[in-house]
């Protein structure tokens, strides 16, 4: 059997360590034979190709990103898109496909899969996001960063009696900025599964300056004020749209620390994580879960169980449809939520 692997979306730390784990297996185990896909799903849309074998693998087990590339191509958006994969993975002698990815990337392989297109899925986001699985792997690795970086604002913030506003990834879910808010020891978290009421925000800011201590306020990028109600109140870097039709998002912690300033009188940074969150080495956490993930991707090839996702259920690796995996977003719930406010001012 030949098959083929791509990863899509946002690069994230982990991805060569599945890539590594389904070609070791495949090879050792079932005699198989691999077929790299370059950058996403433009890869199979415009037959970009690469070698992908044991020497292709050695040593990416620690590497960050990804040896393949990726991208963020919909092939639903663009004309006879589903048709040149179909014909570009015959034509590469393709029997399946391993689609490594978020909620796009699988959003995908689900609807290939239901074109007749034998695919098997492995949920990646450092946004934790993903519905069917307890944890993806990258996430590890952007709340240890995130964390790392408010243990050393703490004493900045501390030497200039400062507010810092730490900004992280999390569009529509908030599990980075609450993760790293209480590891890190975070005087206020700010997610988007709670629109936050700016009063409020300044009464916990000027309550712990009462008591001599500086703030470090966490807050994922999409956030949003009470008032609003859907996207309209997030906050954009452009207004443009990606081909999943999400726009660019950034500057709410710049936001916030303007609004603090002019209503504390407090001085007050804003600090952007940004692509740093998901650059560079992964975890021991993330290669393990990452390692899995592909041990048992590739079984499922074997066993024919396409349309299929890989997932961590406790401890144990499981296999749920692909349509379970992206049919809604794993948000942070109130209960959750509620752990971190006992430390909010």
């Amino acid at each position: 059997m030949r098959v083929g692997v791509l990863t899509g979306g946002g690069d994230c730390p982990g991805l060569n360590a599945v890539i590594r784990a389904v070609v070791r297996k495949g090879v050792k185990e079932y005699d198989y034979e691999f077929v790299g896909f370059r950058d996403g799903w433009r890869g199979p849309l415009e037959g970009l190709t690469m070698p992908l074998g044991i020497d292709q693998v050695r040593g990416i087990l620690p590497r960050g990103g990804t040896i393949l590339g990726s991208s963020r191509t919909n092939p639903f958006k663009l004309e006879d898109g589903v048709e040149q994969i179909k014909a570009n993975l015959a034509a590469a002698g393709v029997d399946a496909l391993i689609a490594i990815g978020g909620e796009d990337t699988l959003g995908v392989a689900t609807k290939l899969h239901d074109l007749g297109v034998k695919v098997v899925g492995v949920p990646k986001t450092i946004d934790n996001d993903l519905s069917g699985t307890d944890f993806t792997f990258g996430f590890d690795t952007a709340v240890n960063i995130a964390s790392e970086a408010i243990d050393r604002l703490h004493t900045t913030a501390e030497s200039h009696h400062r507010v810092l506003v730490v900004e992280v990834m999390g569009r529509h879910a908030g599990w980075i900025a609450l993760h790293a808010g209480i590891s890190g020891g975070a005087n206020v978290v700010l997610i988007p599964e709670r629109p936050f009421d700016i009063d409020e925000v300044c009464r916990y800011v000027e309550a712990r300056f009462e008591t001599k201590y500086a703030v470090i306020m966490v807050v994922s990028e999409g956030a949003v004020p009470i008032a609003a109600k859907d996207d309209s109140g997030m906050t954009l870097l452009t207004g443009e749209k990606d081909a999943f039709g999400h726009v660019r998002l950034g500057g709410i912690g710049e936001r916030l620390a303007s609004e603090i300033e002019a209503r504390t009188g407090k001085e007050a940074r804003a600090v952007v994580l940004g692509h740093v969150q998901r650059g560079g080495t992964p975890t021991a956490f993330d290669r393990w879960l990452a390692t899995r993930f592909g041990l048992h991707a590739i079984a499922a090839v074997h066993d024919g169980d396409f349309g299929a996702m890989v997932a961590l259920r406790g401890t144990d690796i499981v296999r749920v449809p692909l349509s379970e995996g992206t049919a809604t977003l794993k948000l942070v719930s109130p209960e959750e939520y509620a752990e971190a406010e006992v430390f909010f001012g």
